[in-house]
Parts: structure tokens; C-alpha cells; sequence
């Protein structure tokens, strides 16, 4: 496929804190998104999971499905128990034709609990990597026999959050497990999103575009605050609006022959943040970004 421009719905709707944008309806967030100028949405907690529901939706907005988050649990479950647990979900990505699947380990995750600072996040079992990248390499090539290829998604709250937890895994993963690159996260967790797209660009099948407020950012580090409690301080908004420098992304990506879905993903509390014009505003720029890289 060609580089196309998704967005989802936490900026309307948000899944691991339903209670902002609980009175949004999905028609607002398709209509609205649609409106912004994305081509698909990736699913969120207000979109009905059975194809035969959410296809006729999404058609009439002449909208795509991208993909859709998948909780992933393969530190305590077995490659046989994953792929049971994922089948109503990879079913359904399958059948309305998207490509990758968001796939994060969340074993003893923290990111959903706002009591909890987000710097006390699980550590990965260092003595595991094999077997887990063993695992996680088994499951992919199951999903990939059925059209869909895994986009691992590194996570700040989760047992892969830093550059060197995405190092692990792709060294102890197969060709299979496909990366899917956070500007927000690897920003957040101290990381150089670049430097991680040059590392690891020939596994990079999807991108999520969020940019951080350094000025917030800072503030949340120094507060020790839960994850929940950054996004709604605001440590997160669309591409351009913050201090990810996205040009040298893009380019890297047009070097290496990107093609996949670019998406905003960048929640923020709605009351505050506008969610038309911040969508708006992230397509704008994107579009701006990927055009001038020639990926578009």
C-alpha cells in the first residue's frame, strides 16, 4: 500500500480514562475525523467489534479501519493461549482489510493506573528476552499467515518503554514482529525517536505521531506524576504543535521505503483540547511533513 494518513479516536474518546469524551458519540469522531481530511481510524472503545457492524459504519464515511490496540499477555500466557485470546480481534482487522495489528505486552502494565507514578513501570525479566522473543515470533507468524503482521507497540507504563527495551526485542525477535514507532512514547521515555528509526527502520511497519510539550514533559518527570495524570497536564498533542522535529522521521522513512498508515495518536483531555481543530491541525501538519518528505 501507499503512505496514507490515520487518526485515532483518543482524540475525541479516550480508552484508558473513558471518562473524557464519554459523551462524544462514534458519529462525532468518524464525522469529525473525516471532516480533518485521515483517510481511517484505528478502533477505540466506542466502535461496535463484529465486521459486519463496523464495516457498514466506517463505509459511510468512506473511511478505512487501520488497525486496533490488541492487551497482549505472552509473559504469563502461552503462545497457544495468545493466539485464542486474539482471534475475535485479528478476526475482525482481517475481515475490514487492515494490515497490522497494535500489539503491547501489558503483564503488570501501570500506564492505565492513575495513582501510580509512571517512573515506577514493570521491568522486563532480563533472564526472558529469549523465550519471550521466541514467543512473540511464533505469534506473529501465526497472525501473518492470516494477513495481518504484528506492530509491537513500546509503551510508557509497560515492560517495553525505552530505546534498549526496543532493542531487546527486535534483536530477540524474528523479521515477523514488525516495530511500531511512538514519536510520543520514545519521546516521553527519554528516548531519540530518530535515532531508534535509524536503528530498526527495515522492521517499522506502522507510526504513531505524537509530539510532546517539552515544557510539560518536564514538569511531569519532576512531579513524578501517573501516565494518566501527564496526558491530562497536556505532555501530549498532534505533530508540529510540540518539540519532536518529524522532517528527518519522514525522510528516513521515504529512504527506506515506508509504506503503511501514518497516525495522530495523541490524547489529550477534549474539554480543553478542541477535538475537530486539534485533528485538524495534526492532519495539516502531517500531511505537510510526509509531502515534503515525498511520501505522499
Amino acid at each position: 500500500m501507499t503512505v496514507q494518513l490515520g487518526i485515532n479516536p483518543l482524540t475525541w474518546t479516550n480508552d484508558d480514562l473513558p471518562s473524557l469524551g464519554a459523551e462524544t458519540s462514534l458519529e462525532t469522531c468518524l464525522s469529525e475525523g473525516k471532516q480533518a481530511g485521515f483517510a481511517g481510524f484505528e478502533l477505540g472503545n466506542k466502535f461496535p467489534r463484529e465486521a459486519r457492524l463496523l464495516g457498514p459504519i466506517l463505509q459511510s464515511h468512506n473511511l478505512q479501519l487501520v488497525s486496533g490496540w490488541y492487551s497482549g499477555r505472552l509473559l504469563e500466557r502461552s503462545v497457544e493461549e495468545e493466539i485464542a485470546a486474539v482471534q475475535p480481534h485479528l478476526t475482525l482487522l482481517r475481515e475490514l482489510g487492515a494490515k497490522v495489528l497494535v500489539f503491547a505486552e501489558v503483564s503488570q502494565c501501570i500506564h492505565g493506573e492513575q495513582q501510580t507514578p509512571v517512573h515506577l513501570r514493570p521491568r522486563f525479566p532480563h533472564e526472558r528476552w529469549a523465550e519471550y522473543g521466541e514467543k512473540l515470533t511464533e505469534f506473529a507468524r501465526y497472525t501473518q499467515k492470516q494477513g495481518v503482521q504484528i506492530a509491537y507497540h513500546h509503551h510508557m507504563g509497560t515492560v517495553i518503554e525505552s530505546a534498549e527495551d526496543v532493542d531487546n526485542l527486535m534483536t530477540h525477535t524474528g523479521e515477523e514482529v514488525g516495530l511500531l514507532l511512538d514519536t510520543g512514547h520514545l519521546t516521553f521515555a527519554g528516548a531519540d525517536p530518530l535515532q531508534v528509526a535509524q536503528r530498526w527502520a527495515s522492521r517499522i511497519n506502522h507510526v504513531h505521531c505524537k509530539d510532546v510539550r517539552a515544557d510539560v514533559l518536564a514538569e511531569v518527570k519532576n512531579r513524578k506524576t501517573s501516565f494518566l495524570d501527564a496526558v491530562l497536564n497536556g505532555v501530549f498533542t498532534v505533530p508540529g504543535d510540540g518539540c519532536v522535529d518529524y522532517a528527518p522521521i519522514m525522510a528516513l522513512l521515504k529512504e527506506h521505503h515506508y509504506q503503511g498508515w501514518l497516525v495522530v495518536e495523541a490524547e489529550q483531555d477534549p474539554a480543553i483540547a478542541h477535538p475537530l481543530t486539534y485533528a485538524t491541525l495534526g492532519y495539516n501538519n502531517l500531511s505537510r511533513f510526509a509531502r515534503n518528505a515525498g511520501l505522499i
